[in-house]
């Protein structure tokens, strides 16, 4: 128990740290003309995130380790290093136009990001968040506290995606560079 409780904290730990580097990155984004735009489902994704990185260690806690498969805790272990290694890639590529905010940029100044896991879907960062929310409570043995993250995420997501889009859209570089390619899943073929 004691190792899921690091690992948690451990998630945590990057999550503030990605915060901090969310709030620089929204300093540069406005000297480049982007402000933040209000978005009330904001603090629900926020809360969610909290909510699930306490839920899991206490459902796993309550749980016992011997009540969990190690086939659950490895799918767990293996979503929560795809979802790492995805959002590590994601970050990279985007550099300083990363942010949790959404952000719009009235007189352009957005940059438009096509390699990495762009050239392949709209939305990396946001399948990196679903395959975490899914697997790190896995990994404990919190399978409920997976399944109701999992389906709050979806409604977040929900309304978040297409906010977030809806500014997007609002350059025509982004439209004609990105508004053909699937959002979260890549097509496993061009026909």
């Amino acid at each position: 128990m004691r190792w899921f409780l690091a690992l948690t904290a451990a998630v945590a730990v990057e999550r503030v740290a990605e915060l901090a580097w969310s709030r620089a990155h929204e300093r540069r984004m406005s000297r480049r003309g982007g402000s933040v735009v209000a978005e009330p489902w904001y603090a629900v994704m926020v809360g969610l995130h909290t909510g699930t990185l306490v839920a899991a260690p206490i459902e796993a806690r309550l749980r016992g380790d011997r009540a969990t498969p190690i086939a659950m805790r490895a799918l767990g272990l293996a979503g929560l290093g795809a979802a790492t290694a995805l959002r590590i890639w994601t970050l990279r590529t985007l550099g300083d136009s990363w942010s949790t905010r959404v952000t719009r940029f009235d007189g352009g100044g957005r940059r438009v990001v096509t390699n990495g896991p762009y050239r392949w879907i709209r939305h990396p960062n946001y399948l990196a968040v679903i395959l975490e929310l899914a697997s790190l409570p896995l990994v404990g043995g919190a399978w409920r506290t997976a399944l109701a993250a999992s389906a709050l995420n979806a409604l977040v997501l929900s309304r978040r995606i297409p906010l977030e889009e809806r500014e997007l859209a609002a350059d025509r570089s982004w439209r004609d560079a990105m508004q053909s390619r699937p959002r979260l899943l890549p097509r496993l073929s061009h026909a």
